[in-house]
């Protein structure tokens, strides 16, 4: 990443949050009691997925998000101890909390156990995993054992186990609060489904939100920079302050994997600029 690229990433963000927070300070104030925000900003490291850990680091903590969920790009499923112990140490000498892993799919027991001990010796506090149905029972045990929350990811059109939150939600209501959904957003609208009432209709069992934008409200939708396609950030970030969420609500870019340095600015500024108003 060049200077150049670096500073603009830097004016994206003060320049959108800026942008709104003005906006705001014209209008008159209705009410003396500021809503509280209680959740985090994060990334899925996905998002920089053709980039190395240190990179990915630098970056997450440049965003001023101080939470990553790292995919194996970033540290391998079947990683050694040391090399485990290694990217710990990064995430905490970076300032960012390593408090996730995934997406990990699950189609077997050992699957399931090779995740919970990777998780473990993470110190993650989180799997965002896709387990296969049968499975749910025996992770469910896992949980229980390890203490690490499992939450569940959807993917959309054409996922055939969990193509929306709901699909999870119906096989994980009556297991252990610590089993799970991540909302994914973005492959909620694609389905032709409402976030907002997604998470407020399985908010029990929300631990954990993957956002991002997408150009159109089914199949075809692909991810675009927030504000730029049919998500209303305004109305769902708000909702989520109602709702009193404390959990990561982490940035997943899928544009640009060879440069997303701008876009992820871009769209973290712009739910920036949108929490400035809210405060």
């Amino acid at each position: 990443m060049t200077k150049r690229t670096s500073g603009l990433l830097v004016l994206l963000i003060a320049v959108m949050t800026l942008g709104v927070s003005c906006q705001s300070a014209q209008k008159p104030a209705t009410e003396d009691v500021k809503k509280e925000i209680k959740f985090k900003l994060g990334v899925a490291s996905y998002s920089l997925r053709k980039f190395d850990t240190d990179k990915t680091l630098a970056f997450t903590k440049q965003l001023g998000a101080d939470y990553i969920a790292f995919k194996s790009f970033h540290l391998k499923l079947d990683a050694t101890d040391a090399e485990i112990a290694e990217a710990v140490k990064k995430s905490k000498a970076a300032g960012v909390d390593l408090y996730a892993g995934g997406v990990i799919y699950m189609k077997t027991e050992a699957e399931v156990d090779q995740a919970f001990e990777y998780a473990k010796k993470a110190e993650m506090d989180m799997i965002v995993g896709v387990p296969s149905h049968e499975l749910l029972p025996y992770v469910e045990n896992k949980v229980k054992e390890y203490d690490i929350k499992l939450a569940i990811h959807n993917h959309g059109p054409g996922d055939k186990l969990y193509s929306s939150a709901e699909s999870a939600y119906v096989l994980i209501k009556d297991m252990d609060p610590r089993m799970g959904l991540c909302i994914d957003i973005g492959h909620t609208k694609r389905i032709g489904r409402s976030p907002s009432q997604d998470v407020k209709d399985f908010y029990d069992r929300v631990l954990d939100i993957h956002i991002k934008d997408v150009t159109k409200a089914d199949h075809d939708g692909s991810t675009c920079e927030i504000g730029h396609g049919v998500i209303d950030f305004d109305q769902f970030l708000n909702d989520l302050v109602d709702l009193g969420y404390d959990g990561v609500v982490a940035l997943e870019y899928e544009k640009d994997g060879d440069d997303p340095f701008v876009g992820m600015a871009e769209s973290m500024g712009y739910v920036k600029g949108i929490l400035a108003t809210i405060e």
